[in-house]
C-alpha cells in the first residue's frame, strides 16, 4: 500500500524550528509566514509544492526577504519558528557575556525547598508504537525508539560511546551504546557544540552551534582525563572565560594545540597545558566581539561565525579556516595563515570547492585516518536564498590530503536525491536544511569510505563516484511501506530519525561501527553494513533505550487514565510529536507527529487531548488517538480531529511558532487560543471544527499573543510586536471569555513591568483580579535594550491594574512559566531549573537538585503532583505536598 496522503512532518518542523538563533543571538526582523498549514503528515508535498510556486511567481526563495535581520530566510514559517526562542531570552537588545554563567551560581546559592524530583519519563519512546497510527501520527515512519537532538559523538575502540545532547547534557555509554549515564550534570551548561577524544581526555565544547532556534550558549570548553569512569565539573574547564557565551561547532587537534571554531571566531589553546587563556587566531570583524565597539550592533552575533578548522597532517603549521553565516556576509570564504602569520582569504586554487563570499556557508570537514584525503561539504547562501529544493552547494574532496586542494565536486543534491533518498519532491530535496544538518566522517579502514548527513544519511565507498542512502528520511512513499500495526514499517527496514547532526565510529567486542546523532537520537549499523536493493541499510539499531533522556519538551500535560488506572502524562516536544505515557505503559508511544507544541489534557480523562502543531494548528481526540490505521482506506475512522483557530490561517503573522493555549481554570470546557486574536471556544474536547473558534478580542496589527491564562471567564493575554529587539513592544489585554470588557493595561516602557517578553500568567484560583506575571529574558544588566527594566515575577491584585515585583532573590534568569499550588505557593520555571515560593513568604527556594535544564511548563496533575515539562531532560514530577 503506497501513501500519497501521509504527510511528512518531520522535515516542516525541522526547517521550521531552526533559523535565526541561539540565546544571545538577536532574531531576525521576522516577516509573516505563508498560510498555516493543517496538521499532520499529508502536508509537507503541499508544502514543498508551494514554496516552488512562491519562488516561481516572485523570482526569489520564499526564505528570501530584504528586511530580515539574519540576510534572508523570512517570508516563511522558519524564520517565525527561529526567532521565537532568542526573542523571548534577549528582547528588547542583545545579551551580553556571562549572563548564564552568573545566573546558575546564584541558582545554587538558593536555598532548597522540600520535595524530590522523579525522572517520569526516564523509559524508551517508540516513534514507532503500533497503537497510535492515527492520521496525524508518523507512527511506521521506520525511526522506532527515539529521544532529543544529539549533536556530537564520540567512540573509543574499546565500546565506550559519549553522546552530547541539545540541551541535556553529554551522556556515556560503555556498551558501545545503550545503558547510558549524565556524566555532565554539574556544569552550568547543558547545550553541547563538540565531543573529541583525543590524548585519552574527552573533550566537550558547550553551545550548540547549529543555528537553531531552541539553542543555548555555551560557558566553555571542558576536558575530562577520565573520561570512562569520570564525570565534568567546572574544575575541567580548559583555559579561562574567553569562550563563554559561545557556540562552538567543532574542536580540532593539531600540532599539540586543540582548535576551537566558535560564534566569536576562531581560537586555539594547548592540548597538553590546560591552564592560561585560549588564543584568538581569527576573528573576521574583531569589533563586533564582546568588548569592542561595535558589540552592541544588532548583526554583532552573525558577524565572526566559523565554522570548521582543517589541517593539513603533513604540514601542520597549514591551517585553513572556514568561515561565515550561513545567510551570507562579505565574510565568507576559506581562509590561511601567510607566512607573515596574518590570515588571508583563498580565492584561487581550491579547485572545484567555491570561494566567493555567497558561495561559502556552513562548512564541514573530514580527514581520512592515512591523512591522504580531506573532504568537505559546503552549504551555499545564494542557493539558501534562491533554490527552493536545496542549499547544498555539495560534497567535495582533495585527494591530495591537503585542505588546500586542489577540491574536486563529488556530489550535489541532484546526484544524492537519485541515490535512494526519500526526498525527491521539488520544494524539499537533499540539502534544503544544509545550514542546519551536516555531518561527515571518513572511514578509519578506508579513506573511500564516507557518510555524509544532511536531513538524510549517505554513503559512498568508492570515493564519490557512486552513492547510496543507507539512512533515508523515512519510509513513507516507498513500495515496502505500509501502516499495518502488526509492523514497525511494513516489509521497509529500520531508518534513522530525520535531520542528521553527529558521527562517529567506534569499535565494540571487536566489530567496528559507525554512529550517527540526529533530532531523534543516537543511532548504530556496521561500518560494512548490509542493504537492501534500494541502498537503504538493514541494520540500523535505535540506540535510545530508555535510559538517556533528553527529550526536548514545549508542555506537559497530565490525566486520570480511566482504562489503567493512575494518569497518562503526554507533552509536546521540538520534532518528536506527542508523547503519551499511561498507567501501564513501559513505553512511551507517540500519538502525534511533527514538532508538539503547547497541549491540553482533561485532568478526569487523559485520554482527552488537545495538542498544538505550529501556529496554533491544534487537533483533538477523546481516546488518546488510538488507531490501527484504517483511516487510512477509510476516512471516517480516524480519531484525532483537525479544530485549529482561524489565525492559523495567517502563519507567523497570525500566531507564534508556538501559541500559547490555556483552559479556565474553572470550567474546563472553556479554552482560550493566542493569536493575533484572542480565541474562545466552550465545547471543550468536543469541538470538532475550527468555526466553533470565537473572536473575543483583536489584540493588534502586528501583536501576537504570547501567553494567556483564564479563570471563571477572566481573561489575561501577554502580546508582543514586533517580538524582537528592533522595536521591541509588549502588553497585556484583559477582558471577558464572552468577549465584553476588553481593554489594553497601560504598560509603560519605563514603568514596573520591564519592557521584555512575557512569557507567562498564574492566575489564584479563588480570586481572579489577583494573578502573577512571569517575564523572561534579562536584567537591563545584561541586556542592552531600552527599558529591559529588572525583575522577572509580578504580581497584581486589581486584574493588572498595577504591579508590584517580587522577584526579590530570585536568579536574574529567564523566566517561562508561574504555578499557583493550592495553599498559595507559586512555583516558577526558568531557564535553569524551577524555584518556589512558600505561602505567605517573600523569598525563593530552588525545587530539587536538576541539571541546568530550561523548564518551559508546569502543571499540577489529578494526583497532586506539579509536573516539569524540560526541555531537555524529559518530564519529572514533584510532590506538590512537599514543597514547604
Amino acid at each position: 500500500m503506497s501513501a500519497p496522503t501521509r504527510t511528512r512532518r518531520w522535515l516542516t518542523i525541522c526547517a521550521a524550528v531552526t533559523v535565526s538563533t541561539l540565546v544571545g543571538i538577536p532574531a531576525g526582523q521576522a516577516s509573516p509566514g505563508g498560510a498555516g498549514k493543517p496538521f499532520g503528515a499529508r502536508e509537507l508535498a503541499d508544502t514543498a509544492r508551494h514554496r516552488v510556486q512562491d519562488a516561481r511567481s516572485t523570482g526569489a526563495h520564499p526564505f528570501a526577504a530584504a528586511e530580515d535581520g539574519d540576510g534572508g530566510e523570512a517570508a516563511d514559517e522558519i524564520a517565525e519558528g527561529a526567532a521565537q526562542y532568542a526573542e523571548a531570552r534577549t528582547s528588547p537588545g542583545t545579551l551580553r557575556p556571562g549572563a548564564y554563567t552568573a545566573a546558575w551560581n546564584a541558582m545554587q546559592a538558593l536555598p532548597q525547598a522540600g520535595g524530590r524530583w522523579r525522572h517520569v519519563t526516564k523509559l524508551p519512546y517508540d516513534s514507532d508504537d503500533p497503537r497510535y497510527r492515527d492520521i496525524d501520527s508518523n507512527s511506521s515512519g521506520g525511526a522506532g525508539r527515539v529521544t532529543g537532538r544529539t549533536t556530537a559523538l564520540a567512540a573509543d575502540g574499546d565500546g565506550y560511546v559519549y553522546a552530547g545532547s541539545a540541551g541535556g547534557g553529554v551522556w556515556r555509554s560503555s556498551q558501545g551504546g545503550g545503558h547510558w549515564q549524565p556524566i555532565s550534570d554539574r556544569l552550568p551548561s547543558q547545550s553541547t557544540g563538540a565531543l573529541a577524544l583525543d590524548g585519552g581526555r574527552l573533550w566537550l565544547a558547550t553551545g550548540e552551534a547549529n543555528t537553531n532556534a531552541d539553542a543555548y550558549l555555551g560557558s566553555g570548553v571542558y576536558a575530562l582525563s577520565n573520561p570512562r569512569y569520570g564525570a565534568f565539573t567546572e574544575r575541567d574547564r580548559v583555559g579561562g572565560p574567553e569562550l563563554e557565551n559561545t557556540t562552538i561547532h567543532q574542536l580540532r587537534f593539531a600540532g599539540g594545540r586543540v582548535w576551537a571554531a566558535t560564534s566569536s571566531g576562531v581560537w586555539s589553546h594547548s592540548s597538553r597545558t590546560l591552564t592560561g587563556a585560549w588564543k584568538l587566531e581569527y576573528a573576521p570583524n574583531p569589533d563586533y566581539l564582546p568588548g569592542h565597539p561595535k558589540a552592541s550592533d544588532p548583526d554583532a552575533p552573525y558577524k565572526n561565525i566559523t565554522n570548521d578548522v582543517a589541517v593539513d597532517p603533513r604540514h601542520p603549521s597549514r591551517v585553513v579556516l572556514a568561515v561565515g553565516w550561513r545567510s551570507g556576509d562579505d565574510y565568507n570564504g576559506f581562509y590561511a595563515k601567510a607566512a607573515d602569520g596574518s590570515w588571508h582569504r583563498l580565492t584561487t586554487g581550491l579547485g572545484d570547492l567555491p570561494t566567493a563570499p555567497d558561495e561559502v556557508g556552513s562548512v564541514t570537514f573530514a580527514r581520512s585516518a592515512d591523512g591522504s584525503r580531506y573532504y568537505a561539504i559546503d552549504q551555499s547562501p545564494t542557493q539558501l536564498a534562491t533554490n527552493p529544493d536545496s542549499s547544498l552547494a555539495g560534497v567535495y574532496v582533495s585527494r591530495s590530503g591537503s585542505p588546500l586542494g586542489p577540491w574536486k565536486r563529488i556530489a550535489d543534491y541532484q546526484t544524492l536525491a537519485k541515490s535512494g533518498s526519500a526526498l525527491t519532491d521539488p520544494g524539499y530535496m537533499p540539502g534544503v536544511q544544509a545550514w542546519y544538518n551536516q555531518f561527515l566522517q571518513v572511514d578509519p579502514a578506508d579513506p573511500e569510505h564516507v557518510w555524509a548527513g544532511l536531513e538524510e544519511v549517505f554513503e559512498t565507498r568508492d570515493g564519490g563516484a557512486n552513492w547510496s542512502a543507507p539512512g533515508p528520511y523515512w519510509n513513507f512513499g516507498f513500495s515496502c511501506w505500509s501502516i499495518d500495526p502488526s509492523k514497525q514499517t511494513g516489509d521497509c527496514n529500520a531508518t534513522t530519525h530525520p535531520d542528521q547532526h553527529a558521527v562517529a565510529v567506534g569499535r565494540s567486542h571487536g566489530r567496528s561501527y559507525l554512529y550517527v546523532g540526529d533530532d531523534g537520537g543516537v543511532y548504530r549499523r556496521p561500518t560494512r553494513g548490509a542493504a537492501d536493493a534500494s541502498g537503504h541499510a538493514t541494520d540500523w539499531t535505535s540506540l535510545n533505550d530508555g535510559t538517556i533522556d533528553t527529550l526536548q519538551y514545549y508542555s506537559v500535560g497530565v490525566g486520570q487514565d480511566r482504562d489503567f488506572g493512575g494518569v497518562a502524562v503526554n507533552g509536546g516536544l521540538q520534532d518528536n510529536g506527542q508523547s503519551i505515557l499511561r498507567g501501564r505503559d513501559r513505553v512511551m508511544g507517540s500519538n502525534f507527529g511533527g514538532d508538539g507544541g503547547d497541549t491540553l489534557t482533561d485532568p478526569g480523562n487523559g485520554c482527552n487531548i488537545a495538542q498544538e502543531y505550529v501556529y496554533l494548528a491544534l487537533q483533538v481526540t477523546q481516546n488518546c488517538a488510538v488507531n490501527d490505521g484504517s483511516w487510512l482506506t477509510d476516512p471516517s475512522k480516524a480519531t484525532s480531529y483537525a479544530v485549529a483557530p482561524p489565525d492559523n490561517r495567517l502563519g507567523g503573522a497570525g500566531a507564534r511558532f508556538i501559541a500559547p493555549l490555556a483552559a479556565d481554570g474553572k470550567d474546563g470546557n472553556t479554552w482560550i487560543a493566542g493569536g493575533r486574536h484572542v480565541w474562545v471556544q466552550t465545547h471543550g474536547y468536543a469541538i470538532r471544527s475550527s468555526d466553533e473558534w470565537r473572536n473575543a478580542f483583536d489584540l493588534g496589527a502586528g501583536h501576537v499573543a504570547t501567553a494567556v491564562a483564564s479563570s471563571g471567564g477572566r481573561v489575561y493575554a501577554a502580546w508582543c510586536g514586533p517580538c524582537n529587539n528592533v522595536g521591541f513592544a509588549r502588553g497585556i489585554a484583559v477582558g471577558n471569555a464572552d468577549g465584553t470588557g476588553w481593554h489594553q493595561l497601560n504598560l509603560p516602557v519605563d514603568g514596573t513591568v520591564p519592557n521584555r517578553y512575557l512569557s507567562g500568567f498564574a492566575v489564584d484560583p479563588a480570586n481572579a483580579d489577583h494573578v502573577y506575571l512571569a517575564v523572561n529574558g534579562f536584567s537591563r544588566h545584561w541586556t542592552e535594550g531600552p527599558g529591559a527594566g529588572i525583575g522577572h515575577v509580578f504580581e497584581s491584585w486589581n486584574g493588572g491594574t498595577s504591579w508590584k515585583d517580587v522577584s526579590a532573590n530570585l536568579p536574574d534568569a529567564p523566566a517561562d512559566a508561574l504555578l499557583v499550588l493550592p495553599g498559595g505557593g507559586v512555583a516558577l520555571a526558568t531557564d535553569l531549573g524551577v524555584v518556589y515560593r512558600a505561602p505567605h513568604r517573600s523569598g525563593w527556594e530552588v525545587v530539587g537538585d536538576l541539571p541546568a535544564v530550561a523548564v518551559q511548563q508546569l502543571k499540577l496533575g489529578p494526583d497532586g503532583k506539579v509536573y516539569a515539562a524540560t526541555h531537555g531532560r524529559g518530564i519529572w514530577s514533584v510532590k506538590a505536598a512537599d514543597l514547604r
